[in-house]
């Protein structure tokens, strides 16, 4: 985020900032000492950006009949995926193999649990997992954050991975989104293997982690850049702690993995705490 100008103490801003919007600028306002602050995301659209504030200021039309052009708001989809590499391949990845487990089935499934699964006289029966990891199997306490099973349950995940994980990626850089990825991955699945379940899945272990991390970093070090609304924060830990509940079970929502999302809320906490300290140390 590039702070670009004042705004007048208690000004109503809703109208400029549907016409940010509508002209696709990423901002945010800041409340500070001396008045709010408008800042922007990409600092290509400053001038744009100046430009809309001088007319809102003017009481002018924001937003004409036809949208604004601007060359460098025309981004192809390709492009924004180069940015953020490590994102959009955790999504590809997640999304081939549910592919692949619609084609080959159980069979397929069964190499990414957390341990070997077979079945004996119609019994399921399970490997370990230090005899998985003695085999070479690694793989194993990662690969349950790519399995996902109902289309619903791989939109949700993958969404809010693009949401948090965007952000992240953008701001502090591939390497440090694909080391939350993986430590999160494996914390969560490990925090719900030791309960004593093994036939889990899903991303959203990996998504409390980041909702964790962006939450933390956008409090303590406001000037970051990092942004998640107040009401989604509340929401997911409520929608959390409700899946804990007997209630959840009632309603259709057994056979959550709720200790791997607890385990990674308190991993991205972690991660959360650790760089906003850092930041805070060099500024």
């Amino acid at each position: 985020m590039h702070p670009v100008v004042r705004l007048p103490s208690g000004a109503d801003t809703q109208e400029l900032r549907k016409a940010l919007w509508h002209y696709r600028i990423g901002h945010r306002i800041t409340e500070e000492s001396d008045g709010p602050l408008l800042w922007v995301a990409d600092p290509r659209q400053h001038e744009q950006l100046k430009a809309l504030v001088v007319r809102w200021e003017r009481g002018e039309p924001l937003v004409l009949d036809q949208p604004a052009k601007h060359p460098h708001t025309q981004v192809s989809t390709l492009a924004t995926l180069r940015k953020v590499p490590v994102t959009a391949m955790a999504i590809a990845i997640s999304l081939v193999i549910f592919m692949l487990i619609g084609l080959f089935g159980d069979s397929f499934m069964t190499a990414l649990t957390i341990v070997p699964v077979s079945v004996s006289n119609n019994q399921l029966m399970y490997g370990s997992l230090a005899d998985a990891l003695g085999t070479g199997q690694v793989w194993r306490l990662l690969s349950p954050a790519f399995l996902h099973f109902g289309w619903m349950h791989l939109i949700f995940n993958l969404m809010w991975l693009w949401y948090f994980g965007r952000q992240i990626e953008a701001l502090q850089g591939s390497r440090t989104m694909l080391l939350l990825i993986l430590v999160a991955g494996i914390g969560a699945n490990l925090a719900q293997y030791v309960t004593g379940t093994v036939l889990f899945g899903g991303m959203s272990g990996v998504v409390y982690a980041l909702l964790g991390h962006v939450w933390l970093m956008s409090r303590r070090v406001p000037y970051s850049g990092f942004f998640v609304p107040q009401m989604l924060v509340v929401f997911m830990l409520g929608w959390m702690v409700f899946t804990m509940t007997d209630l959840a079970g009632s309603v259709g929502f057994g056979n959550v993995a709720n200790e791997a999302h607890l385990g990674g809320l308190l991993v991205g906490l972690v991660t959360g705490w650790y760089y906003s300290s850092r930041r805070l140390r060099k500024n």
